[in-house]
């Protein structure tokens, strides 16, 4: 055996002698993401997670998501065994709504019960998607559901909702969701700017009240008895974030609240946002029902922002003036990222006016919302 016949021996055992079209696509989609995460800074924190795990399950023949063969259940590569044991199994979903709730403060909400509405009405693209879906005759009742869960811009929501409703569209649910989460400075900009006018946009609302730390305790108490008493399968999500909430509030485990906040939430989102991105394999990636889980997603958020903006257009009118309606695309359950836009974009016709403590109103009840619009599915479905 000369030099060139082990070079040639082993070029043909290469990975570059397997890497096919499809895998170069999606390699190049992950650098677009890459890109995007680390110059751009469209929320790093998930999307460069997510964008390196496509481009390793697109490398070929490394098997970092490769399931095991015959009645094994485990995964042999190492993401796919953390996707398998934490994602799927619904662990990662209810511990990223813990770390939520730790660091989520529900009192602009309470001081402004207003919000609760917007937060509700920017799931409007939820059931849009949910429509849409079922009349493409692409995909059962089930899957449409899941599907416009994307909708709500909550990452574990989806997650959850997918593996309960449909196993098999996890990963491309999965993936749509954070990424479009990820996008919400790219996307919402754009129909803030559509559906509202310069003098709405420099509507400056008054400071809110302060609130008790008796409303703030007995808050996540009620929200998880009253929707669990209503939607069963909603409990764990919710139990999740309001415990997470109540470290927080109550003020006596300091020491829980932190690492909820802090360590257990950087965890969870290194090896969600890593295995979420690993299974946007181009084998069953470029596909149309898979890209038309994309574009349904898309139209989703789209909705779910329209459905906010405009009723904080009706309440601009209805209270003369005094809501600044882009708030109100703050209601999907993006926290806070949602709320910062609506932050930034207020910001834009008027420095002065502030606009993120009522922007965080909207944006944590549509947690609450989106969560309760999977226990919804959940229940009508009977899973």
């Amino acid at each position: 055996m000369n030099f060139f016949s082990v070079v040639e021996s082993l070029l043909a055992q290469s990975g570059f002698a397997a890497l096919t079209w499809q895998q170069a696509v999606m390699i190049v989609v992950s650098f677009v993401l890459m890109y995007m995460a680390i110059v751009k800074k469209f929320e790093p924190l998930l999307l460069l997670p997510i964008s390196f795990g496509m481009f390793l399950t697109n490398l070929p023949l490394t098997g970092l998501m490769e399931y095991g063969a015959g009645t094994q259940t485990f995964s042999e590569g190492v993401l796919g065994m953390v996707y398998n044991a934490c994602v799927s199994s619904e662990l990662f979903p209810c511990i990223m709504f813990l770390a939520v709730g730790a660091m989520t403060d529900f009192g602009p909400l309470l001081a402004n019960p207003i919000s609760l509405i917007l937060g509700a009405a920017a799931q409007f693209g939820i059931y849009i998607a949910f429509i849409v879906a079922n009349l493409s005759g692409l995909y059962r009742p089930t899957e449409a559901a899941a599907i416009g869960i994307i909708g709500g811009a909550d990452g574990p929501t989806a997650i959850y909702t997918a593996t309960k409703l449909c196993p098999n569209l996890v990963p491309a649910i999965a993936v749509a969701a954070y990424s479009y989460m990820a996008l919400i400075p790219l996307i919402q900009p754009p129909i803030m700017k559509l559906l509202t006018t310069d003098k709405m946009r420099k509507v400056k609302m008054k400071q809110l009240r302060t609130v008790s730390k008796t409303e703030k305790v007995v808050f996540p108490i009620f929200v998880v008895l009253l929707c669990s008493l209503l939607l069963p399968s909603v409990a764990p999500l919710l139990g999740c974030l309001m415990l997470g909430n109540l470290f927080r509030e109550s003020g006596v485990v300091e020491r829980l609240s932190d690492v909820a906040q802090n360590a257990l939430c950087n965890i969870a989102t290194i090896w969600l946002g890593l295995t979420v991105g690993a299974t946007a394999k181009a084998a069953n990636f470029l596909t149309v029902q898979t890209l038309g889980i994309v574009a349904l997603g898309l139209m989703a958020f789209a909705f779910s922002t329209v459905g906010g903006l405009l009723l904080g257009d009706l309440l601009y009118v209805v209270t003369g003036g005094k809501i600044n309606p882009l708030i109100g695309s703050a209601g999907v359950s993006a926290v806070p990222m949602a709320a910062r836009v609506s932050q930034v974009e207020g910001a834009k016709y008027d420095r002065t006016n502030f606009l993120l403590m009522h922007a965080m109103g909207p944006n944590v009840s549509g947690v609450i919302g989106s969560a309760v619009a999977a226990g919804f599915f959940l229940t009508i479905f009977k899973i």
